[in-house]
């Protein structure tokens, strides 16, 4: 049986360091914890334009699943619930209600300055440390971006990203030719989401599923180079 889902070399640099010094620092200076925001409102307001770029190219979590546990990981296929939209709702609700328990629960707001940022600071970085590694258990049991395919800011920027005709000037995506017999679906084995861009074939509008990352994997990968990545 061919390995459907497998490693693959990511295009791009390695910025994984990223969440790890953060979850270094942020534990013993909280307030490194806020930084937590880009990455929770960059992915939703890049989506509108260019779908779930960012989760691709900017995400330091994402890229260390794609560049580093990816290695190591049985690759396996992502659990078709997690995929649904009421799972996803779910887990969105979840997490922002986790968050706003820890928030209101405690921080000492009443204090204000750094005690008050501080604790705030220490929730981001709780949830983040938490989620992580929920996503580097899951790499291990399943695939790099089983998390990715759950993530509560993922999930929000699939639902805000374009999906029809006319689509964003910024927006990129894959474009297969009819020349694909859709056989060897090489496509689908190195994608991190387990997509799978070929059902796309002859369609001008290219590849709109609004989980794809624009990573380029599988254009890289196609042996008969007939897919490409653009608008």
């Amino acid at each position: 049986m061919k390995n459907f889902h497998r490693h693959f070399p990511t295009p791009g640099h390695n910025i994984y360091w990223i969440i790890i010094a953060y979850i270094i620092v942020g534990w013993w200076y909280p307030v490194v914890g806020l930084l937590a925001i880009i990455c929770m409102i960059g992915p939703v307001v890049t989506s509108i334009r260019k779908g779930r770029w960012w989760c691709g190219h900017v995400c330091p979590r994402g890229n260390m699943y794609d560049r580093l546990l990816s290695k190591y990981s049985p690759h396996k296929p992502i659990p078709a619930f997690v995929r649904t939209f009421g799972f996803r709702l779910f887990m969105v609700c979840f997490i922002f209600g986790m968050f706003g328990a820890q928030l209101t629960l405690t921080v000492p707001w009443s204090e204000g300055g750094w005690a008050m940022w501080s604790a705030i600071g220490r929730v981001f970085w709780t949830i983040i440390v938490m989620t992580t590694v929920v996503g580097v258990v899951l790499n291990f049991i399943y695939a790099p971006r089983t998390w990715c395919s759950f993530c509560p800011m993922g999930t929000i920027s699939r639902w805000v990203a374009p999906e029809k005709a006319p689509l964003p000037k910024a927006f990129t995506n894959i474009h297969v030719t009819e020349a694909c017999q859709m056989k060897c679906k090489s496509c689908a084995r190195v994608c991190p989401m387990q997509l799978t861009p070929y059902v796309s074939r002859g369609e001008e509008r290219g590849y709109l599923d609004p989980d794809c990352l624009k990573c380029g994997k599988c254009v890289l990968a196609c042996p008969t180079k007939i897919m490409t990545i653009g608008h």
